[in-house]
């Protein structure tokens, strides 16, 4: 007979969500802009042997695929990584209007119908010459022929908040401003750690407190400060604070997470580089499982 352990047993997951979850209830990708030398099924090969559930790949202008190629090359990227049962989680591109500069249409016409949930926007950067307001205003008609064609394809567009002095989502408000507008399964944030913590030093809380309810998917990346410049490091051992990853796991529901390496030095495609590039990953998803466990 069940006796009120088996019951309580059974019914966790249900009564206790947070607790129950276990490292294999993330979906986690990584961006895979240094493996671009690589064809798809050596590309699939790779990310199958770090234990990802996929990738964000860039589709865009000197990216794995160029932006005149999708029709004809994003379904056999696709068709690579299911066999190993792996997604394209997120199409980083070079989309930030409809227009046929950008083939915005035909790009996401063909992503959509491959079952990609999501891609991110290019940026916006402002012009520091000029009054800030009224470029946020010039930007949202922009966004809401976007978020409209969206609704119409069933893909969700993503907005990075990037450091620098330029960079439209900086200091992650004004394109909080911007996104909230839309429904969230349309237009959403992409929230990366990593940049908040460059622009708001000990106010991230803040920032994700603002993201949180727009949220589409969370970057992970760790620097250190030295001077007036960044330096990318492992994950944990950095600047980035080890508070976040709790607060991100008991999001519901629980968003894809995309783990960006980017401390490696830059150098020339070679066998030893994607080498060194999968031991990173690797690395870093041990710890990034984790931090995320508390």
């Amino acid at each position: 007979m069940p006796t009120r352990r088996h019951f309580l047993a059974a019914a966790s997951p249900l009564l206790f969500p947070f607790a129950a979850r276990g490292a294999e209830d993330f979906r986690i990708v990584t961006f895979t802009k240094y493996f671009q030398d690589l064809s798809y099924d050596d590309l699939a090969d790779a990310i199958a042997s770090t234990g990802l559930n996929g990738i964000e790949a860039a589709i865009r202008p000197k990216g794995h695929i160029e932006p005149d190629q999708v029709e004809v090359e994003l379904p056999k990227m696709v068709e690579a990584l299911k066999k190993r049962n792996l997604t394209l989680e997120v199409m980083t591109s070079g989309i930030n209007e409809i227009s046929k500069e950008q083939r915005t249409e035909a790009i996401l016409r063909t992503a959509a119908a491959l079952g990609i949930p999501r891609y991110r926007l290019s940026y916006y950067r402002y012009d520091l010459t000029r009054p800030i307001r009224p470029q946020l205003d010039e930007i949202r008609p922009r966004l809401a022929d976007l978020a409209a064609l969206n609704k119409e394809l069933g893909i969700q567009g993503v907005y990075q908040n990037h450091s620098g002095k330029d960079y439209v989502g900086a200091p992650v408000w004004d394109m909080h401003d911007l996104v909230s507008a839309h429904d969230p399964k349309d237009l959403a944030l992409a929230f990366d750690i990593g940049h908040a913590t460059v622009e708001g030093g000990m106010s991230w809380e803040i920032d994700f407190a603002l993201a949180r309810p727009n949220l589409g998917i969370v970057y992970v990346k760790d620097f250190l400060l030295n001077g007036r410049s960044r330096e990318g490091v492992p994950l944990g051992q950095g600047s980035v604070s080890p508070k976040f990853f709790p607060m991100v796991a008991k999001l519901q529901p629980q968003p894809p997470i995309s783990l960006h390496v980017e401390y490696l030095p830059d150098e020339k495609p070679s066998p030893e580089r994607t080498k060194r590039h999968l031991d990173a990953i690797k690395s870093d998803l041990a710890t990034l499982k984790g931090l995320l466990a508390g």
